[in-house]
């Protein structure tokens, strides 16, 4: 090994390049690993923080382009893993790091359609993914993923969740099948939601998604008092009545303390497969504008496309069918994955500066 090439040397190099989004150096946030230095040649791991990581090429370039002036580097060779990390203060559900609620203010918004999708695309990309049907009173999930015939089992550890595209699922529709109605009081309800979530044996889960019902009742406040939420996506259509009753859901999070992650605008324009004239039947701008109002993300827009509505009904997600098509559902999971990983990190930071520097007199009596 040349003299003068050390470890500290390349670590304090590297300490140049950043993570976009949370505006801190590769080494500090430990995104650096297994570095090792034979003679002219340096290799290491980017240890990146969700599979869906839109800078991870500009981050392994600009690694590249800041070891390539030192003296006495020949060649860098740099690899890439995923190290999903557990939300912070994390209890519930056993193996689950991050829960991730998906709503909206009125029904027939395409909420369940956006919450499969982008679970597939988060399990895609290599995630290990689950989702949960909050949608008790109308549950779809087993008909999205095409799963409607499958049956639930149990074994010593809880209910076994029915896996279907990659994606492990629970939903209470799997209980009445066909058209029978499942008629819930509220406590029932209640306890519906919380065996779904902490009676099944989920295994090792990155992301949980949970389907809910729309507005706000029962279903959401059960969540939020059993389980820490990672945070809250909220799927509404440009009109402006459909945006008016998705603030009362986004209120809803908001008074109970979780965080909004974004805002997703479906059914956006339509576009004409025969002259390819966009029609904006539902409007145009306003999800975008009231998120920049409410000062959060706005994660972008799905157009309404007759390709996103047959395969949900043959119970295949789209990413796996059509990736074209799939476009702009994976540019919102791409912004999701990042303001999952911000938050976390940020939070992780924010208890970590409110603990007292002596636990012991911290909790002396």
């Amino acid at each position: 090994m040349t003299d003068n090439l050390t470890e500290k040397l390349i670590l304090s190099v590297l300490g140049q390049v950043n993570d976009p989004a949370l505006k801190k150096d590769i080494v500090s946030l430990g995104y650096v690993q297994n570095l090792k230095i034979d003679g002219s040649r340096v290799t290491f791991t980017l240890a990146l923080p969700t599979p869906l990581f839109p800078s991870k090429e500009k981050m392994r370039e600009d690694s590249e382009r800041v070891l390539s002036v030192v003296p006495g580097v020949s060649s860098v060779e740099i690899s890439m893993k995923t190290e999903i990390r557990m939300e912070p203060n994390a209890r519930g559900v056993s193996g689950v790091k991050h829960i991730i609620a998906v709503g909206s203010g009125k029904g027939g918004v395409g909420k369940s359609t956006v919450a499969v999708n982008l679970a597939a695309i988060f399990s895609e990309y290599g995630a290990k993914v689950g989702m949960v049907d909050g949608d008790i009173y109308g549950p779809s999930l087993p008909i999205m993923m095409g799963a409607k015939n499958a049956e639930l089992q149990q074994n010593e550890r809880g209910i076994i969740p029915i896996e279907a595209h990659g994606i492990k699922f629970m939903s209470m529709g799997l209980l009445s099948k066909g058209s029978a109605p499942l008629i819930w009081r509220g406590p029932m309800a209640h306890k519906a939601v919380q065996e779904s979530l902490l009676r099944v044996d989920w295994g090792e889960i990155d992301y949980l998604f949970v389907d809910m019902p729309p507005g706000t009742g029962d279903v959401h406040l059960t969540l939020v008092q059993t389980v820490p939420v990672t945070g809250a996506v909220i799927v509404t259509t440009p009109q402006d009545v459909g945006m008016t009753i998705s603030l009362k859901t986004f209120r809803m999070f908001e008074q109970t303390k979780v965080p909004v992650l974004g805002l997703i605008e479906n059914m956006s324009a339509y576009l004409c497969p025969h002259c390819g004239k966009q029609d904006d039947i539902f409007g145009n701008g306003t999800v975008a504008g009231e998120a920049q109002r409410l000062r959060v993300p706005f994660l972008g827009s799905i157009p309404l496309n007759k390709k996103i509505r047959e395969y949900a009904d043959q119970g295949m997600p789209l990413i796996l069918v059509d990736p074209l098509t799939a476009g702009a559902y994976v540019d919102i999971a791409d912004k999701l994955a990042t303001e999952i990983y911000v938050r976390s990190y940020n939070k992780k930071t924010l208890i970590i500066e409110e603990e007292p520097e002596d636990t012991a007199d911290a909790f002396a009596v």
